[in-house]
């Protein structure tokens, strides 16, 4: 049957009219003055060198990520996500009391460890994992194996010229340990340097711990404790990170980050349970310091825990709507303000403990609301505002333990998960705060007639009639989505690929910024089953290639190949950027069903007549198209 016309021009959203001069100005003007604010607040209490590297790594971080391609936007998480578990450094700041911990404070830095040692070693592994799909056959033999010659070096050489008494190098130590966490982010700035950058990250993370227990110097008893604690956390990563796969990659994520969350929030409370047994005094900058790592580390355990259930469908997608959210949230905001204040009154032992036990219990729950307030849709985002947080909560943490280690990988991991939920915003045409505040669909317009709209018919396809339109097509483009990750069917697409290819048909890939569950994961995906990377393009940089496009084949993708987001104003993803693949000479979408995607909006491109849809299971429809296509060939 015959499609229904394509939306008139005149129902085209409008474009979204550019600030005028003034306007921008007084953008930058009040960005400009709320910076300044910030920073004389931060100033009044916090020492001006800890300040100044505060400062300095927040900027560098924001630098470095912008120039990591959006291919690896998934490495760059994982790897983020292993260096934040430097919340290390502050737990074996409070383990003692030998073998076995016996204060409280001792307990809560011996969990911090052991929960860190799991981020540690299962984000690299899980980085090195993504990073060694994108290798090629003719790629260059690599030995990281020899940077450990530096690293044994320096350490060695560090704990020598300390027995010798030549001076505490403990400064120098965590500098270089700083650099390399850098090193390691803008590694990921380019393919070929990429698993470098896992390297220098792990090298940064070593001479971090190494100049803390340095610096600590624990006796034999400890030492054993210690190297327990490591260990078991260690092998717990390890495991996890073994069994972890492309399409597993967004939950895992959102995992550590739980464990993130948790060590801080135990670092501080320990911290504050130290001081008070030493009866030390406490300034307000290092209460406030406490105060937030607690808070921040509660909303980042609890709402990591709620992304994962939703990730791994432990959890229904569509977003929790009570009566009352925002004031629930708004109401627990304040709660935890006042809590705040009486903490900062430096009152009673017991009332300060109380204090950091609402910090946690309200955080938490506020952690859960929000995010279970928040649709499976925006999951990409979610996931990135919660790596910002595990940074934030580390740079809580070494405010509050005067620790410039702590301070400098926490800024570098809060400005780089801010940037990267930018960038998702951005292509998604979201606000932050409605991310946050809720989902998609909670600021959607009705339909101008009040009804639903009426597309017409769409037209079917068969797997031999889509083969046929491929092989006799002189371009292809295929643009794969969640589905696609779902139903593991790379394997098949990467082959059909390369047949197109071999047989001299230009075949490429296209990716929304968006596409699965966390930024870069499709990309990820395609090199698992060996699509060469130079043949993947984003969205951007192949959009106008398609009206130059014989066949665009979409598969698994719905939201992100959404005419309705260029043409109707009225649509839940109006304005959101997407790939234009309607503009091929002939679409074909390969789902399941005729339903709509996670967004809930329906695509009007299922029935505009250059579009046939090949409605079955992803890794059935594509291994047939596999069989007929290579076997023909």
């Amino acid at each position: 049957p015959a499609a229904a016309a394509a939306a008139p021009a005149a129902d085209a959203a409008p474009a979204k009219p550019p600030l005028s001069p003034f306007d921008q100005y007084l953008r930058s003007s009040l960005y400009t003055s709320a910076a300044a604010g910030t920073f004389l607040t931060l100033g009044s209490g916090i020492d001006p060198p800890i300040l100044a590297t505060f400062t300095l790594s927040t900027i560098v971080g924001y630098y470095t990520v912008f120039d990591v391609v959006p291919a690896l936007h998934s490495p760059l998480m994982a790897v983020t996500n292993a260096i934040s578990g430097m919340t290390a450094l502050g737990g074996l700041s409070l383990v003692g009391g030998g073998v076995f911990p016996h204060s409280s404070s001792e307990l809560y830095g011996a969990a911090a460890t052991a929960l860190s040692a799991v981020n540690i070693v299962g984000g690299f592994l899980v980085t090195k994992k993504m990073l060694d799909l994108f290798k090629r056959p003719d790629d260059p033999d690599e030995h990281p194996e020899l940077y450990a010659i530096p690293v044994v070096g320096t350490l060695g050489a560090y704990g020598a010229a300390g027995l010798a008494g030549f001076g505490d190098l403990t400064p120098v130590v965590s500098l270089m340990s700083g650099a390399c966490c850098i090193g390691g982010i803008a590694g990921l700035s380019s393919q070929k340097t990429a698993r470098l950058g896992n390297v220098l990250g792990q090298a940064g993370v070593t001479l971090g711990l190494g100049a803390t227990l340095g610096h600590a110097a624990p006796d034999y008893a400890t030492s054993l404790q210690i190297a327990g604690l490591l260990g078991l956390g260690g092998a717990a990563g390890y495991g996890i990170a073994s069994r972890v796969g492309p399409t597993e990659l967004p939950q895992t994520v959102a995992a550590f980050h739980s464990l993130v969350g948790v060590a801080a929030a135990a670092t501080a409370v320990g911290e504050y349970a130290h001081l008070v047994a030493d009866a030390k005094p406490m300034d307000t900058a290092t209460a406030a310091s406490l105060y937030l790592a607690t808070w921040i580390g509660g909303i980042t355990a609890t709402g990591s825990v709620v992304a994962f259930g939703k990730l791994n469908g432990n959890l229904g997608s569509a977003p929790l709507a009570l009566p009352g959210r925002d004031p629930i949230n708004i109401a627990m905001g304040a709660a935890s303000l006042g809590a705040m204040g009486v903490f900062l009154s430096h009152p009673s032992p017991a009332t300060g403990f109380a204090a950091l036990g609402a910090a946690a219990s309200l955080s938490g729950a506020l952690g859960l609301h929000m995010t279970a307030s928040i649709g499976g849709a925006d999951m990409p985002v979610v996931i990135t505002v919660l790596n910002s947080y595990s940074g934030w909560a580390l740079c809580a943490e070494g405010f509050g333990m005067d620790n410039g280690l702590l301070t400098i990988v926490g800024a570098l991991i809060g400005s780089s998960g801010a940037i990267l939920t930018h960038i998702m915003c951005e292509a998604m045409n979201r606000d932050i705060a409605n991310v946050i505040l809720g989902g998609y669909g909670s600021t959607a317009k009705a339909p101008k007639s009040g009804a639903a709209v009426d597309h017409g018919e769409h037209t079917e396809i068969d797997a031999d009639a889509t083969a046929e339109l491929l092989r006799s097509a002189g371009s292809v483009i295929i643009v794969p989505g969640y589905g696609l990750a779902v139903a593991k069917a790379q394997y098949a697409v990467a082959e059909i690929a390369k047949s197109l290819n071999d047989q001299g048909i230009n075949t490429r890939f296209a990716i929304h910024p968006v596409a699965g569950r966390m930024p870069g994961q499709l990309n990820v995906l395609l090199a698992e089953a060996g699509v060469p990377y130079d043949i993947v393009f984003e969205m951007e940089e192949i959009n106008d290639d398609f009206p130059d496009t014989d066949v665009a084949l979409v598969i698994g993708a719905n939201d992100t190949v959404n005419s309705a987001a260029v043409e109707d104003p009225d649509s839940i993803i109006a304005g959101m950027p997407v790939i234009e693949v309607w503009k091929a000479k002939q679409s074909i979408f390969m789902k399941r069903t005729m339903g709509s995607g996670y967004a809930g909006a329906e695509n009007p491109v299922f029935y505009k007549p250059n579009n046939a849809m090949l409605l079955g299971d992803a890794k059935k429809m594509c291994d047939a198209l596999r069989a007929k296509i290579i076997g023909d060939a």
